[in-house]
């Protein structure tokens, strides 16, 4: 009898594949554990929350960590220690997926700290865990007695020649002209984030909600999952104590005064200075012989600042910078602002500036990928930057952090679609922003600013690229809403939707949605996306104005790339032994060389930053690669010398046999004195020896006969 008692729940998908859920087996000291498996691919969710909040804290203390072994697709790891060290940036994004999909499931009341751990332990080169990742750590929480709102799940959506698929393979996904992330509960969506191939709003969301559907039946199992655990009573707690006789005397003395701090439409600074100037005065009012909990006072105020900002929009119909609710902020932009860089734009909408520029490199500048299931190389990068300075505030500069990782990823795949073709484009790219300046949808600020730099620096890309980030804010009691776009910051965090939209004049290339209140209709998410285009084709109509075309060259510094495809067999001739002649020739001409085998050919890729470099180089691979012609005559070079002739290289890597009866008509009896090694000789080709391959040259050939007329 086996010393555990395993509960599996069965999930069937719209195509008849299945995913397992099992717990009661694996990491039974956890709060709550499953192993979800679907192919070969396997996942252990494990989740743990303290019993008591921690200290000090008015929020949820969340972790979520996703991590892949190397041993579940039969790899060691790479580096000196050969084990698993940092989540790379794709490990990242996958644990950033599932904390934005679970953070708002949690009750806001609840400060305990949480860890959610989900391990790749079995990798199917077919199946992407990714998909997989939040179900796990949903239905770990489910079988647990940790308090939350769920269950919610996540399932990838793609469209694959014009049929929609849930959870498609690897394979198929190649083909996916929409590749979106859909996190729901079983009444509404949460959470969207992909790419697409400049899709129309409709297909977008017909896309959402055939993933939504798919949801459900995912949310359904994991309720009959809670049964069958017997976990559907979670744990009491109690981390919030409240003074609601307070709490009524800071709204009745500091709504009004809020009030008209947002109606003011002012800038970000003087908002803020004039909220803190009413909890300030609020302050001062109170009794000096009563001791008050700040803390208590402050978040009390912060919920009638956000009541106050929430129904002035909703009743003004304005915005806290006194825009209208669809009203795009100021725009200006520019290119070639640094000159030594390839390609350079700054992009300003408000008080959000992005300073973005463009490198081109050469193969050698790929980004190297080994995970536990991928291994290849990259050649479009985009790095986002976040200095504190940017919000006028001091803080230690520790590198790129998850938000960081984040929002660059989400600007590369809008930018990606309407790059050129890899057999078009020699180059590895890097886009690098750094946010100078921020008030609200920076990412999107990325995009633009690296649309215009790709242009700057003579990319041919398909089009321009824009992105808009809108907001929401409901009233459930009246059922008013309003969308806005091109949301501040603090639109951002007092309002119900974060929906950052990115495209072309053609559709739409990416996206990202985030969503704080249940039951957000589909009515309202496409008013959203109508908004969104109306704002996506401002932005560019005002981007256009800067650089509309793409410039027809690079420039003048950019390294130039020329490419010579060669015959199979010449690939070592141009190495040479040990890399000899390859770098030879990149010494001698200060040019960088690569070559690469493909389609059963040699690619050699040439890259110069100056003219008289590229055509040294070309001319010293095209000689290598030259195929002799019987009959032609050529300058040559004595290299050795033998008792029956001579050895001369007539093309470069090439030696003929030049041998002691074709040199001269009249007969000679030895080498010696007749040619001298490092002597320049005219030469014909007469002859190549069918099974050898080896060349015979003669002298003679070409010289006249005793006695013939001159």
């Amino acid at each position: 009898m086996m010393p555990y008692n395993a509960i599996t729940k069965t999930i069937i998908l719209p195509d008849g594949r299945e995913i397992t859920i099992e717990t009661g087996k694996l990491a039974k000291q956890a709060d709550g554990s499953v192993v979800v498996k679907m192919g070969n691919t396997m996942l252990l969710a494990a989740v743990v929350s303290n019993k008591d909040a921690r200290e000090g804290v008015d929020f949820l203390p969340l972790s979520v960590d996703y991590q892949e072994k190397f041993a579940s697709s039969g790899k060691i790891p790479g580096g000196f220690l050969k084990r698993e060290a940092r989540l790379s940036d794709y490990e990242i994004l996958v644990s950033r997926l599932v904390d934005r999909i679970l953070r708002p499931i949690f009750p806001s009341d609840y400060h305990s700290e949480t860890q959610v751990s989900i391990n790749l332990i079995s990798a199917d080169k077919e199946i992407m865990p990714d998909a997989l990742a939040a179900l796990a750590a949903s239905a770990a929480l489910a079988v647990s007695d940790i308090p939350f709102n769920g269950p919610i799940s996540e399932v990838r959506v793609a469209r694959i020649d014009g049929k929609l698929v849930i959870n498609p393979t690897v394979t198929d996904l190649q083909r996916a002209d929409i590749d979106l992330m859909v996190g729901a509960s079983f009444d509404s969506v949460a959470m969207v984030e992909g790419e697409m191939s400049e899709v129309s709003e409709a297909e977008m969301l017909e896309a959402i909600q055939y993933a939504h559907d798919a949801i459900k039946v995912q949310c359904q199992a994991q309720m009959e999952l809670t049964e069958l655990v017997g976990k559907t009573v979670k744990r009491e707690y109690s981390h919030e104590t409240h003074d609601e006789e307070l709490r009524q005397r800071v709204y009745e003395a500091t709504y009004q005064k809020a009030y008209e701090v947002a109606r003011r439409g002012v800038s970000k600074a003087e908002r803020k200075e004039g909220f803190a100037a009413v909890l300030e005065e609020f302050v001062s009012t109170l009794p000096e012989d009563h001791t008050y909990d700040m803390g208590l006072i402050k978040t009390y105020f912060h919920d009638t600042e956000k009541d106050a900002v929430r129904n002035m929009v909703l009743n003004e119909r304005v915005r806290l910078d006194g825009r209208q609710l669809d009203e795009i902020r100021p725009i200006w932009s520019e290119v070639n602002y640094l000159p030594a860089t390839h390609g350079s734009a700054i992009f300003t909408r408000g008080e959000t500036q992005s300073l973005t520029t463009v490198t081109l490199g050469t193969k050698m500048d790929e980004q190297l990928i080994d995970s536990a299931m991928v291994s290849g190389t990259n050649k479009f990068l985009l790095h986002y930057n976040f200095p504190a300075y940017s919000t006028g505030e001091v803080k230690p500069n520790r590198g790129p952090g998850r938000r960081e990782v984040g929002h660059g990823n989400l600007a590369l795949r809008a930018l990606k679609k309407v790059l050129p073709p890899e057999d078009q484009n020699p180059y590895t790219i890097r886009i690098v922003s750094d946010i100078l300046e921020s008030n609200g949808s920076s990412s999107m600020a990325t995009v633009c600013a690296g649309s215009l730099a790709l242009m700057d620096a003579g990319i041919p890309v398909k089009g321009g690229v824009s992105g808009i980030a809108m907001g929401l804010i409901t009233d459930e009691k009246t059922g008013k809403f309003a969308v806005l776009s091109d949301i501040l910051g603090d639109e951002d965090h007092l309002g119900d939707m974060d929906f950052k939209v990115a495209g072309t004049k053609n559709g739409i290339t990416a996206c990202q949605m985030d969503i704080k209140v249940q039951g957000l209709s589909y009515e309202v998410l496409s008013q959203a996306l109508a908004q969104a285009n109306a704002g996506r084709a401002h932005i560019l109509n005002e981007m256009s104005k800067t650089l509309a075309e793409p410039n027809a060259d690079y420039k003048p510094h950019t390294p130039r790339s020329f490419n010579i495809v060669i015959d199979k067999e010449f690939i070592g001739a141009v190495i040479g032994p040990g890399g000899k002649v390859i770098q030879q020739i990149q010494k001698d001409t200060g040019a960088t060389v690569i070559i690469e085998e493909k389609n059963e050919k040699g690619h050699v890729n040439i890259f110069a930053t100056d003219e008289e470099a590229m055509s040294n180089a070309i001319s010293r691979i095209k000689a290598i690669v030259a195929q002799p012609e019987i009959g032609d005559t050529y300058i040559g070079k004595v290299k050795s010398i033998q008792p029956y002739g001579a050895f001369v290289e007539f093309m470069a890597g090439k030696d003929g046999l030049l041998h002691i009866s074709e040199i001269k008509h009249e007969r000679l009896e030895s080498m010696e004195g007749v040619l001298e090694i490092g002597e320049e000789v005219k030469v014909k080709l007469i002859d190549v020896d069918k099974k050898t391959g080896k060349f015979k040259l003669s002298r003679k050939a070409i010289l006249p006969k005793p006695g013939a007329p001159e």
